[in-house]
């Protein structure tokens, strides 16, 4: 092959890629925020249409959702977005309650005061968005993902992210359905654990966030509906 022919088989091979990660973000983001709800079917000719781009893509960003357990793939069938049973999402908020208080264990010693005062802004913002889910929604994934910015890790923090994405759209339901106690003790438990990092009292932060996680597992399993739907 030419030096020519290579150098336009490595840019197309780049357009691809950089493709495939625009139409994964784009797929993952409406799967999160509830536009894609578990059952959707996830169809080739469409995303290629929409993002303008082949079918060679398309692929590889389902094949990346795959691997992240937001869609599933039937051989000679198609893409659909994932549905969780609720013993497979109990058994994913069982996870994250033991993985996410080791992720916040190597992330705390690390954080700046900076980021700890910006912690400190994302919960007061959460605890006056009222009613409001999607803000809520949008507001607690920062809050959280932020407090493990300082982790140095090569393998949990993609895991823990990649968790919390799979659980998306029945934690929308679940929040999407609280009464203002639920929603009170939710945000008391956001500054508890500013304070705790800010003391540097980092097992009562892992304690708190431990809870936190424990408290909405054990609620999701009250409302078996939201896995019928």
């Amino acid at each position: 092959m030419s030096a020519a022919a290579t150098s336009a088989a490595d840019a197309a091979r780049t357009r691809d890629g950089d493709a495939g990660v625009r139409i994964a973000d784009g797929i993952r983001t409406g799967i999160v925020t509830g536009r894609f709800p578990p059952g959707t079917r996830i169809r080739q000719e469409d995303l290629a249409a929409q993002y303008g781009a082949s079918r060679v893509p398309v692929r590889e960003a389902i094949r990346q959702l795959e691997y992240e357990g937001l869609v599933t793939v039937v051989a000679n069938a198609g893409a659909w977005v994932s549905r969780l049973t609720l013993a497979e999402c109990e058994e994913i908020y069982l996870m994250r309650e033991r993985l996410e208080p080791l992720l916040l264990r190597f992330s705390a010693p690390h954080l700046t005061p900076d980021q700890l005062e910006s912690l400190a802004v994302l919960a007061q913002r959460i605890s006056v968005v009222g009613a409001d889910t999607d803000a809520f929604l949008a507001l607690d994934a920062e809050f959280h993902l932020a407090s493990y910015e300082g982790a140095r890790t090569s393998q949990l923090g993609d895991l823990v992210r990649r968790l919390w994405n799979s659980t998306a759209p029945y934690r929308r339901a679940y929040v999407a359905s609280w009464e203002p106690e639920s929603r009170r003790i939710a945000h008391e438990e956001h500054h508890l654990m500013v304070a705790a990092l800010r003391d540097e009292d980092v097992e009562e932060a892992e304690r708190i966030l431990a809870g936190h996680i424990r408290r909405t597992r054990r609620q999701l399993a009250r409302s078996p509906e939201i896995f019928e739907a």
